[in-house]
């Protein structure tokens, strides 16, 4: 079976690990390592819940709360999944209230990990399992953050209502006439996986793609995630952005719908997690956090959610096509970050939302 390769030029061109090189100083000094002990299981025990902001897809987040508790009975995990923008934004009113909830935190969006680390808001925290299979560029060298996961944001058809000789093998052939009225997409001010994927489009194609875009009669969503699920119910024939991750779920199970990896390039997006300072819960929380990198997790996350790792030794289904043979889009999360209201303002104007 094949695996995600991650080579040294392409994560460091798309992990906020650059922040540390260029845009933000060291904070502290990282900690050590921790371990998984009775100790810290008995403790998180006593606390008995554990409370996860996510923007994975909800099926998949549950998937993985419910195999902590399997392994961890009597701590009861507390899933709160919504788009990555609203994930900041619920921690940032929290936060900005001295109103702890949170216990963990994971979005698609890389900038929130940069102001989530300048705000003092992340506790540093490495498990063992991230220091010793992470590279080096997919984990904070302050300890504050490490990738989760990785997905892509791909153009598809539900193959029922669309050939696969007729399908749009490019963001261009989007705007063709024929697909007027058919398309649906989601909306970078509630998908963090859409902001990125609307960063790097408008750089390889310009705004006018999305002027002329917005001219098509899409139907227009919220998450990332939904665009794959209108395609299943047949409401549109074509998606113009989506998770791969939901499309290989929907795939998998025998649904009619087709990813495209478009001629210019897919956009990708990689999903940072990180345990917070002010956690309610801070043993169980370091248990869980310990849990998402382990490698069973992140097996499961490829597995049954069709994410893709940055462990090792997770090896992705042979239908899969590899990252190696798709051509990648990465957003440098220091230059999106002061642009990114100027894209919600444009991506308004050419689509009326």
């Amino acid at each position: 079976m094949k695996r995600p390769t991650f080579d040294r030029r392409s994560v460091m061109a798309g992990l906020l690990l650059s922040t540390a090189l260029g845009g933000l100083p060291a904070l502290a000094q990282a900690p050590a390592p921790y371990n998984v002990t009775p100790e810290l299981i008995e403790a998180a025990k006593k606390e008995g819940t554990v409370t996860f902001y996510t923007a994975t897809d909800v099926a998949v987040a549950e998937r993985v709360g419910s195999a902590f508790e399997a392994k961890y009975p009597g701590i009861k995990v507390k899933v709160e999944r919504s788009g990555s923008e609203r994930v900041f934004q619920r921690l940032s009113q929290e936060y900005g209230s001295s109103i702890y909830n949170a216990d963990v935190v994971e979005t698609s969006d890389a900038v929130h990990f940069v102001l989530f680390k300048r705000n003092g808001w992340l506790a540093q925290a490495v498990p063992a399992e991230v220091a010793k299979d992470w590279p080096k560029e997919a984990r904070d060298p302050d300890g504050y953050y490490a990738a989760y996961r990785a997905h892509l944001s791909v153009i598809g058809y539900n193959t029922k209502q669309v050939k696969a000789e007729e399908a749009p093998k490019s963001h261009a052939d989007l705007l063709n006439p024929k697909w007027r009225g058919r398309i649906v997409k989601a909306h970078p001010g509630y998908s963090g996986t859409v902001m990125t994927g609307t960063d790097v489009l408008s750089q390889a194609l310009g705004w006018d793609f999305f002027e002329k875009l917005g001219k098509q009669r899409v139907m227009q969503v919220q998450s990332s995630t939904e665009p794959p699920k209108k395609l299943a119910q047949g409401e549109r024939s074509i998606e113009a952005d989506g998770n791969e991750y939901n499309m290989f779920m929907l795939k998998e199970t025998g649904v009619p719908v087709e990813v495209v990896y478009a001629t210019e390039g897919t956009p990708i997006a990689i999903g940072h997690g990180g345990m917070l300072k002010n956690a309610p819960h801070p043993n169980a929380a370091k248990l869980f956090y310990s849990f998402l990198y382990d490698q069973e997790t992140q097996q499961l996350n490829s597995d049954f959610g069709g994410l893709r790792s940055f462990h090792p030794r997770v090896k992705e289904k042979e239908t899969r096509t590899p990252l190696s043979k798709i051509k990648l889009l990465y957003s440098d999360p220091l230059k999106l970050e002061p642009n990114i209201e100027m894209i919600k303002k444009k991506y308004e104007e050419y689509f009326g939302t």
